[in-house]
């Protein structure tokens, strides 16, 4: 399992309730629907780390 950092995050009201009704229809938590976003938004523009493990391999 990776490690996880945790931090605060500060959206608006109405983003925030715009996520956790996405969330809700894709059967997410708020937070795993935020990370889902992160990750596709990071591979879309070719800047998803690389995963160090396969390089050793």
């Amino acid at each position: 399992m990776s490690n996880k950092k945790a931090f605060a995050l500060r959206v608006n009201e109405e983003m925030f309730k715009a996520i956790e009704k996405w969330a809700a229809d894709e059967f997410r938590s708020t937070n795993g629907q935020i990370e889902w976003m992160l990750n596709k938004s990071l591979k879309e523009a070719k800047r998803y780390p690389k995963n160090k493990k396969k390089e050793e391999d």
